[in-house]
């Protein structure tokens, strides 16, 4: 009979497509998630991956198992979950996607506060693109994620948390950075670090400049990063200018090394949600956590701010 740990490897591995990807998850080594998937195809006598060289596909076997896989492990969660229940236990794994550079600030103070109430919840953040975010929630392959996105999508909630700031920030050497203002026709010219078009950051930034009838066709990109934090250090090396979140540059501005300028007219923001599929039932854990952020959302931009604080001043020690 199969065993729920290789069950709970092969879930992971099927979401991943990638036995490497699942080990980094699973914090396992790449042979043994290999060794639970041969276990498995042992077991019943199937292929459950097709492999093309590294790419992984699932079989017919493969996509037969997968449901029954997950509905297996969430039987076997809640079944958990309502023995301490009895015992007024709140236990269990959170997993939280999250899709944009703020949320990787956001979220560790959030946990760590949440942990307080509950420390026999075991929380894991999964960093995601937008779309895989929303993806798995969709298919309920995850139940909680954090984004910038909100798409019209009837099973899904979303509560709003956070409102980021986007801000234009400069090498310290710019001409800029003295005067600490610019003026969105002057962006036109300049060399611009950026991320990936469909990321939250572009397009807020590209919605913002197209009110003032600038569109990204006009800009002078040269260099595309996919890394809000390696975007602040290609500016700190004068490569160019970037738009980015106001949490990943607190440290370089606190450090002297780039500079934040405001455009005239140019109040960049997104708003930060928590979302869930209604579809989805939460976990008591899971449940929790989304209480806990409903509660705290009118002061967590407070609790914020004292970790931008923080942050620069953490830089300038």
């Amino acid at each position: 009979m199969a065993q729920i740990s290789e069950l709970k490897v092969f879930v992971i591995a099927a979401e991943e497509l990638s036995f490497s990807r699942a080990a980094e998850r699973l914090h396992l080594s790449q042979s043994a998630v290999s060794q639970n998937i041969q276990a498995l195809e042992r077991e019943y006598g199937v292929e459950l991956f097709e492999r093309r060289g590294r790419s992984l596909r699932l079989t017919t076997g493969g996509q037969a198992l997968l449901p029954m896989a997950q509905e297996t492990i969430g039987t076997l969660q809640r079944m958990s979950e309502a023995m301490n229940g009895l015992e007024g236990k709140v236990a269990g794994d959170l997993i939280i996607g999250c899709s944009t550079t703020s949320g990787k600030y956001l979220l560790p103070s959030l946990v760590a506060a949440f942990r307080r109430d509950y420390p026999l919840v075991r929380v894991s953040i999964k960093i995601l693109s937008r779309d895989e975010v929303i993806t798995r929630l969709v298919d309920e392959r995850l139940a909680l994620g954090v984004t910038s996105q909100k798409i019209d999508q009837r099973d899904l909630e979303y509560v709003p948390f956070f409102e980021d700031r986007v801000i234009l920030i400069v090498p310290a050497q710019h001409p800029w950075a003295a005067f600490g203002r610019a003026l969105p026709a002057d962006l036109v010219d300049e060399p611009l670090i950026m991320r990936e078009e469909r990321a939250g950051t572009s397009q807020v930034m590209a919605e913002g400049l197209a009110q003032h009838n600038i569109t990204l066709d006009m800009l002078n990109p040269v260099m595309e990063i996919g890394n809000a934090e390696a975007i602040a250090m290609a500016v700190e090396e004068g490569i160019g200018i970037a738009f980015v979140s106001e949490l990943a540059a607190a440290r370089g501005l606190a450090l002297g090394r780039i500079k934040a300028v405001d455009v005239t007219g140019l109040d960049l923001r997104r708003t930060i949600y928590l979302a869930h599929n209604v579809r989805h039932p939460l976990t008591r854990a899971q449940d929790r956590f989304w209480n806990f952020v409903v509660d705290r959302r009118e002061v967590f931009p407070e609790e914020i701010r004292r970790l931008i604080d923080d942050l620069r001043h953490e830089g300038r020690s």
